[in-house]
């Protein structure tokens, strides 16, 4: 069996292997028998939350049986954000939480993610040991035992007040014009209802859910229809979240683009000001800019890199004992008030930030100058491995010989799409784009071939 897990959980085009019911029932009941604890009969326990994709019923009804078939009782939370999972995973006292969705994927798409009964996703060895009992096949439980299935109503209020509870007590949102989109995915209600219930004159995008439109021309991954919402209402400020509400992208009053480094690098600072910054250090990725990095160092901050995934993120800063992270896509991690990625959460804090320092968003959203950064993306068919073709790995090393000095070369497989991701940054901009481009153009040849 090809390998499951890949960046974040299970992923895929729905009815298209790994994404079948029939997987989603096998991997169900290899995680009910990995997580159900012998001597308790009575109180395993799993939540289960989605995304508003049409496939998530299927896949919702295909987790429930093979989990109930091993003796878990199975939590149902409806549409709600990927962090809610997180948090309801640890606030009601379940030994596992389950995610469905494909993040900032399309609609076709979608995804199975795990959270362990500490609110945090799985270690690559925990997901191993899932993929073996996968493989294997597990015996269900006794006649008996079989698990329950139940609707939780009220999921979506208790994710509002948690974030409601990680803004500044002191603080209202009164006077502030805030353009929201949800990108007709999983915080469609609860994102909206949190900046309303705070004081905000809420302009909401991306709010009518079909099955079919999540990240549809909205959302963190195309910002333009948000931003133009900006300037046509005068906004302060937009937020907008991916499908699962895990990451954020901010627009400022004049509808330009913040992304998750520019972020970081406000939050980092104000924390470090504040003694509030664990380690003095910010964990960030591979894929953040070289100018975040400098920015860091002048103030004192050191920027821890991982692989990309927040996952990893989030690892690491358990192992460093650090309290802020992300990705320069956009998720940002702040264990102080949540186990992953959460896109609302940040984009309370920004406003937050907005309010105590009495400055525009354009204001702070410019933190530093970036250097200059390109990325690439080629795609391949399943089988494929364009990286090991030597002509490839020739034009990977003459790239690197290229920008040493002042730059950097970055080339890895996506792990949640079929994609080779070709990213370089350099201060001379024109030799950037050839270096890139000579990779894009050997990898392009491979995959033909």
């Amino acid at each position: 069996m090809t390998k499951l897990f890949g960046t974040d959980g299970v992923r895929g085009r729905a009815n298209v292997h790994p994404m079948t019911a029939e997987m989603a029932l096998r991997i169900g009941a290899a995680v009910g028998r990995y997580f159900r604890r012998e001597g308790m009969s009575s109180a395993h326990r799993v939540v289960i939350g989605k995304d508003t994709r049409l496939s998530g019923y299927m896949f919702e009804n295909a987790l429930t049986a093979g989990l109930t078939s091993t003796g878990m009782n199975v939590l149902l939370l409806g549409p709600v954000p990927t962090p809610a999972v997180g948090l309801l995973t640890r606030s009601m006292r379940a030994d596992l939480g389950v995610m469905i969705s494909a993040s900032h994927n399309p609609a076709q798409d979608n995804g199975i993610k795990f959270f362990g009964p500490d609110g945090f996703k799985l270690s690559d060895a925990v997901e191993a040991e899932i993929e073996a009992l996968v493989a294997a096949g597990v015996e269900p439980t006794e006649a008996s035992d079989i698990g329950r299935a139940k609707r939780i109503d009220d999921s979506r209020f208790r994710y509002i007040e948690r974030v409601k509870s990680s803004f500044p007590r002191q603080m209202r949102l009164d006077g502030l014009k805030v353009v929201i989109d949800c990108a007709n995915g999983a915080a469609h209600h609860v994102a909206p209802m949190t900046l309303w219930e705070l004081g905000a004159t809420v302009i909401p995008v991306g709010v009518s859910p079909n099955g079919h439109n999540i990240n549809d021309n909205c959302g963190s991954t195309h910002p333009e229809t948000a931003a133009e919402t900006v300037v046509a209402h005068g906004a302060d400020v937009g937020i907008c979240l991916d499908g699962d509400a895990d990451r954020v992208i901010l627009l400022d009053e004049k509808g330009q683009v913040g992304d998750g480094d520019q972020f970081m690098a406000l939050m980092a600072a104000r924390w470090k000001a504040e003694e509030r910054l664990k380690g003095d250090a910010l964990v960030a990725t591979v894929m953040s800019n070289l100018g975040l990095e400098h920015f860091l160092k002048d103030r004192g901050v050191t920027l821890e890199r991982t692989n990309v995934g927040d996952r990893y993120v989030v690892e690491r800063m358990r192992q460093g004992g650090f309290n802020l992270g992300g990705e320069q896509s956009g998720h940002i991690v702040m264990t102080d008030y949540a186990t992953t990625g959460d896109g609302l959460m940040a984009g309370m804090q920004f406003l937050a930030e907005m309010l105590r320092a009495q400055k525009p968003a354009s204001e702070l959203m410019h933190q530093f100058e970036a250097v200059p950064q390109l990325l690439e993306n080629v795609r391949f068919e399943t089988g494929q491995v364009p990286l090991e073709d030597t002509h490839v790995q020739a034009a990977i090393a003459q790239a690197e010989s290229d920008l040493s000095g002042g730059g950097r070369l970055l080339i890895r497989k996506s792990g949640t799409e079929p994609l080779v991701r070709v990213m370089a940054e350099h201060e001379d901009a024109e030799l950037m784009a050839r270096a890139v481009q000579s990779v894009v153009s050997a990898v392009e040849d491979a995959v033909k071939t």
